[in-house]
C-alpha cells in the first residue's frame, strides 16, 4: 500500500487489465492463424500483449516490411468489426467512477491503434481523459516509450505514476518507466499485485491519498 501512497496519477493497460476483450482478440487471432495455415493453439499463446506486427513477424519471419503491414491494416480491420463480447473488467466502471469522483488524472496506455482502443473501450462503456496507443510511439511495450509519453501528457513526474498492467511485456514497460507496477490478476513482478480492479479501488482508498494535484 505504501507504494500507492506515492502516487498521484493512474495509467492502465487496455485488453485484459481495464477490459476484458479475451473472446474477441482470440477470435481475430484463431481466423489470422487459420488464414496463414498456422496452429491457432500456438499464436493464442503469445497474441496476448504484444502489438500486432510483433506477433506477425514472429510467425511469418521471412515476409517483408510492406507485407507485415498488410496483415497488421487487415487484422486491424477484423479486429474493429467485431467487438462482441467485449466487456469491462471485474470492477473497472466503479474505480473509473471513484477516480472521476475524486480528480484522480488517469489514461490509457495500449499496444492497440487507436481506432481499436476507441472501438474496444466505446463497447466497454469505458471513456478514458486520454489514450496513448501504438500509433503515438515508435516502439511498443515492452518499452516504456508509451508510459514516459502518458506521464507527460498527465504533467505527473513517472515515479508518481502506477502503471497497471496484466502481462509481462506490460508490466516490464511500466517498470522501464520507473513507475510503481500494479500487476491485476498476479502476473509478476510487480510492486502491487491485485486479484481485480475492486482491490485496486480498495487499495487506492485505504491509501488516504489524493493522487491529484
Amino acid at each position: 500500500m505504501h507504494h500507492l501512497a506515492s502516487c498521484r496519477a493512474l495509467l492502465f493497460d487496455m485488453d485484459g487489465t481495464l477490459i476484458d476483450s479475451n473472446d474477441a482478440v482470440e477470435s481475430a487471432w484463431t481466423a489470422w492463424a487459420r488464414d496463414n495455415h498456422l496452429d491457432p493453439a500456438a499464436v493464442l499463446a503469445v497474441c496476448h500483449g504484444p502489438d500486432a506486427a510483433t506477433t506477425v513477424r514472429r510467425f511469418l519471419p521471412d515476409i517483408s516490411a510492406a507485407e507485415v503491414d498488410e496483415h497488421v491494416a487487415a487484422h486491424l480491420e477484423r479486429e474493429c468489426a467485431d467487438t462482441s463480447g467485449v466487456r469491462p473488467a471485474p470492477g473497472a466502471l466503479r474505480l473509473v467512477a471513484w477516480m472521476q469522483e475524486n480528480g484522480i488524472p488517469w489514461a490509457v496506455v495500449t499496444n492497440a491503434y487507436r481506432r481499436l482502443a476507441l472501438a474496444r473501450l466505446g463497447a466497454a462503456g469505458i471513456h478514458p481523459p486520454g489514450i496513448v496507443a501504438f500509433d503515438d510511439v515508435v516502439r511498443g511495450k515492452p518499452d516504456p516509450e508509451g508510459y514516459l509519453l502518458g506521464a507527460r501528457r498527465l504533467s505527473v513526474e513517472p515515479r508518481q505514476v502506477a502503471g497497471v498492467e496484466d502481462s509481462e511485456s506490460g508490466l516490464a514497460a511500466a517498470r522501464a518507466a520507473g513507475m510503481v507496477v500494479v500487476s491485476v490478476g498476479g502476473a509478476r513482478p510487480a510492486d502491487v499485485v491485485c486479484r481485480d480492479l475492486n482491490e485496486l479501488r480498495q487499495l487506492l482508498a485505504d491509501a488516504a491519498t489524493r493522487l491529484c494535484s
